[in-house]
């Protein structure tokens, strides 16, 4: 029903096109304003930032990801064949999070956070500073570069890597992993990535997770460093593990055909618990399904709680 007309004065500020997705939504070209704060120098320094992408890379796409209750708005994130980056505000800075940043060239080093890891990289703007516009088009740029290489289409016909019978894996399903190399997808969809500790195992598996779930699955892998900075990683039974040094593991995921599962070890020990359960007494888990929305606020609660309690030694 069309509203009556009112005979007060009209503004003429300009109505903002937004985009509300959940991480599954398709990715559509935007010229949205940020999010729901107040018009400061972090809305400013976004729309810096988006008129900077947009020159750098017309290709390029900008969609709302990660919508929460307390930031209702979702998460800027700019994306061509994956995620390039994201734009997050805090009180103090504005995060521009690289998703590949670890494989980028940054010779005006602009990276100064997350500078720990082997995959991501972010630039922390702080009030007042001031971005440097070509040297940030031509981080934007390379990234875009690493994801098509990435996404490049590889020889049909390629064998598996450590087949004792050197079978032709052509008709198998598979994926890339975030150095370009194939790898398997297993019953579900669920990435083949050998057993093996530290992060670079458990990007290469993010990195195969097929669609939404990958965008998904970095989500997860973000946020649970946020929360234990110290977190241990490892992947185990084709399944990205986290825990603590000496008390086990706390967390791990795994993809199906329609869902990730995230399980919980310890879970019934969570406030609230998680609602999955099964034979194991100990052990909560949720499905998070394509258009689910990943309540931030509560998974970090858990996470937090989980990590600060005895976890699952296999």
């Amino acid at each position: 029903m069309k509203a009556p007309k009112s005979n007060s004065r009209k503004t003429t500020e300009p109505r903002a096109k937004r985009k509300s997705v959940t991480p599954s939504a398709k990715a559509t070209k935007s010229t949205q304003t940020s999010g729901p704060i107040a018009a400061d120098w972090r809305t400013e320094t976004l729309d810096e930032v988006r008129r900077l992408i947009e020159q750098a890379d017309p290709e390029i796409v900008e969609e709302r990801k990660w919508i929460k209750p307390s930031n209702p708005a979702g998460v800027p994130t700019w994306s061509r064949e994956g995620i390039v980056c994201t734009g997050e505000t805090y009180k103090q800075v504005v995060k521009l999070t690289f998703a590949r940043g670890a494989s980028l060239e940054d010779p005006k080093r602009l990276f100064n956070s997350s500078l720990e890891g082997n995959t991501r990289r972010a630039i922390d703007i702080r009030e007042g500073e001031k971005l440097d516009a070509k040297a940030f088009k031509s981080l934007i740029r390379a990234a875009v570069a690493e994801n098509l290489r990435l996404k490049a289409p590889q020889p049909k016909n390629s064998l598996k890597n450590g087949s004792k019978s050197g079978k032709i894996v052509g008709s198998m399903k598979t994926a890339t992993d975030r150095n370009g190399k194939k790898v398997v997808l297993l019953s579900g969809g669920n990435p083949q990535i050998a057993k093996s500790d530290g992060d670079a195992p458990v990007q290469a598996y993010i990195a195969a997770m097929p669609g939404w779930k990958s965008d998904l699955g970095q989500r997860i892998d973000l946020l649970i460093e946020s929360a234990v900075p110290q977190v241990r990683k490892a992947v185990k039974w084709n399944s990205p593990f986290y825990g603590v040094e000496g008390q086990g593991w706390f967390a791990s995921f795994h993809v199906f055909t329609r869902y990730v599962k995230l399980t919980f070890f310890r879970g019934a020990q969570l406030q609230p618990m998680p609602p999955g359960s099964g034979k194991d007494k100990d052990a909560r888990w949720i499905d998070l399904y394509e258009d689910d929305p990943l309540d931030e606020a509560q998974f970090t609660s858990w996470v937090k709680q989980a990590a600060a309690i005895p976890g699952w030694i296999p």
